[in-house]
């Protein structure tokens, strides 16, 4: 890490004017690599944070909480400039969030390694087995939104992006070889067109907590609550919900239903600054779940498909599991589970209605669709 600090200069971008003159570098080069990093574990309103670019010889780190940096908007959209990302469609979706930025022209290491069959595609252990250099696992949980950053932080953030540019050509050349760069550049693509979906509370995904279907109906009524109850103090400060108060904990209030201060101090895993800050307010939120009406769980939760849909989804799993293997590849490599229900549920019998799934790119469709039409039949 010293050798590459030493070689390679990193510039910090928090001007107008620096962005504006490491965007007219960036223009320069044919290939950019790019990652993001975001406070999602640290703020109920998760915004990106940080963005690198690295180029030849130099690498950039861009503080969007000091600038606007809706220009750089106009580089992700050229379709001359190729972007290179680790695991892109996070990054994408975080960046067209907050932004509204379109992407053209995608080269994403992750899939790659993945199409190629790489055991091992994460950036840390491909880092590690290729270039011999180690990622501190310790700033994945990082506070990106603090400033100043940290040495070890900025050093973290820039290796994200540094060794991308030789990873893609190291890919690029295996994927030639191997006859599977079309395949690659499709699945490029379709981390394009990702779409981020505003955050919407639901009080019934209280559901979703390990152990809430077990509970008693008094106990589902409570827990209920205080999920609502979570989620509004939560947004007032900005916070995860589970660092306010976590799943496991909401359970035990439920079932233990203290109904005093010094009761509820006994909870097992509520803080001292909870029960002290907000312990009147959880104790009236458990009284009136005990008086509310006992939920329901949502029909259309896990709603069966039906036994004709699932048994040409099966067909499709184990069709897809040989070429899998044959490949040796994992299976979502191949299509996800998402693309096979969506073709059991529409079961289509033809080359034309097979297209108008629209669940294929046409590279896809080329290569798997008569295999596919030869299952559902």
């Amino acid at each position: 890490m010293e050798l590459l600090e030493a070689e390679v200069p990193c510039v910090w971008i928090d001007t107008p004017l620096l962005l504006n003159e490491m965007l007219a570098d960036l223009r320069d080069s044919p290939v950019v690599a790019v990652d993001t990093e975001s406070d999602s574990l640290h703020a109920y309103f998760e915004k990106v944070c940080l963005i690198q670019f690295s180029i030849s010889g130099i690498d950039y780190l861009v503080d969007p909480l000091a600038i606007d940096v809706t220009s750089i908007g106009e580089l992700f959209a050229d379709a001359r400039c190729e972007k290179v990302f680790h695991a892109a469609e996070y990054d994408i979706l975080c960046l067209k969030r907050d932004y509204g930025f379109t992407f053209l022209n995608v080269f994403d290491t992750m899939i790659a390694a993945r199409v190629l069959g790489w055991k091992r595609y994460g950036l840390g252990p491909i880092l590690q087995d290729r270039f011999n250099v180690r990622l501190d696992k310790r700033m994945q949980r990082y506070n990106w939104a603090i400033r100043p950053l940290s040495q070890e932080a900025l050093n973290y953030a820039r290796l994200d992006t540094h060794f991308l540019l030789s990873l893609r050509e190291l890919q690029l050349n295996e994927l030639q070889a191997q006859k599977r760069l079309v395949e690659a550049r499709q699945a490029f693509q379709r981390q394009t067109r990702v779409k981020p979906t505003a955050k919407v509370f639901d009080p019934d995904d209280f559901w979703r907590i390990r152990g809430a279907r077990d509970l008693l109906p008094v106990e589902q009524a409570v827990l209920r609550r205080l999920y609502i109850f979570r989620d509004g103090y939560a947004r007032k400060l900005n916070r995860p919900p589970f660092k306010v108060i976590n799943d496991a904990t909401l359970v035990r209030l439920a079932q233990d239903r203290p109904s005093d201060v010094r009761s509820l101090a006994r909870v097992k895993g509520l803080s001292h600054r909870m029960s002290h800050h907000a312990g009147k307010k959880l104790l009236r939120t458990i009284a009136e779940g005990q008086k509310a009406p006992f939920p329901t769980y949502p029909r259309h939760r896990n709603k069966h498909p039906g036994d004709e849909t699932l048994a040409r989804y099966e067909a499709l799993r184990a069709w897809r599991k040989g070429v899998a293997q044959v490949r040796q590849v994992e299976p979502d490599v191949i299509l996800p589970n998402s693309t096979l229900m969506a073709l059991a549920k529409h079961a289509p019998r033809t080359a034309k209605a097979l297209a108008e799934v629209k669940v294929l790119d046409d590279w896809q469709r080329h290569t798997y669709g008569d295999d596919i039409l030869r299952v559902l039949r």
